[in-house]
């Protein structure tokens, strides 16, 4: 982490917080908290409006796009509905056609994270889905994230 909290949970100012959400109902389990695979789809969803946004293109008719080949979560606090949700990216590694992503989940206010984790991006071209060199474009907007070390 650039600037993790005594416990070693990442704090807001190591991401850029790239959107707000707001929990559901849905999002609720029978435990009465957001459920795990929530967070998961957060994060994608914030990752592909993000490259979306930022690249002025829709990956989704590109003559390559993103593949998630891993991705990982540790939960440090419960999210709650309702609630509203800042998700933050950094970047941890980029490859000759693969990205790692680092994100935090915030509730609104939050200074440290409630969940963090890993996202594995694979370029592949479309038609074949095999890894193909990451277009100069995605670069340029990559770069435009946070660096941050390796979780440990």
């Amino acid at each position: 982490m650039n600037s993790a909290s005594p416990e070693g949970v990442p704090v807001v100012g190591d991401f850029r917080i790239c959107d707000r959400l707001t929990t559901r109902w849905a999002d609720v389990d029978i435990y009465g908290h957001v459920n795990n695979t929530i967070y998961y789809s957060w994060v994608d969803t914030v990752i592909n409006e993000w490259l979306m946004k930022t690249t002025g293109l829709d990956t989704r008719r590109q003559l390559d796009y993103f593949v998630v080949a891993e991705n990982s979560c540790r939960f440090r606090g419960e999210m709650e509905f309702p609630g509203v949700v800042e998700v933050g990216l950094a970047i941890e590694h980029v490859g000759s056609s693969s990205v790692v992503y680092q994100f935090g989940i915030f509730a609104a206010g939050d200074s440290v994270a409630r969940a963090h984790g890993r996202y594995v991006h694979v370029n592949v071209e479309a038609k074949t889905r095999r890894p193909r060199e990451m277009p100069n474009y995605m670069r340029t907007a990559l770069a435009l994230l946070p660096k941050i070390k390796p979780l440990g």
